[in-house]
């Protein structure tokens, strides 16, 4: 596994492209992209939940549930 880091740029229709020069055989690879924008920080207002205040009607125990979804990991 090798890891690169470099920067890119978008094109005016959204396309990344990438040219990148490895020491990696030819064929396929699997890639992961992480993308740190300006673009996709938060303008530090928070999303009012108040609509949805006491509209969940759960049936049994969160704490439980909870618990239970995590020792499925």
């Amino acid at each position: 596994m090798q890891f690169v880091k470099t920067k890119g740029e978008i094109d005016p229709d959204g396309h990344l492209r990438l040219d990148l020069s490895t020491q990696l055989p030819a064929g396929p690879v699997d890639l992961t992209v992480v993308l740190e924008s300006a673009s996709f920080q938060t303008n530090g207002s928070k999303y009012d939940f108040a609509d949805f205040v006491g509209k969940l009607l759960w049936q049994g125990d969160a704490v439980e549930t909870q618990r239970n979804l995590r020792d499925e990991w």
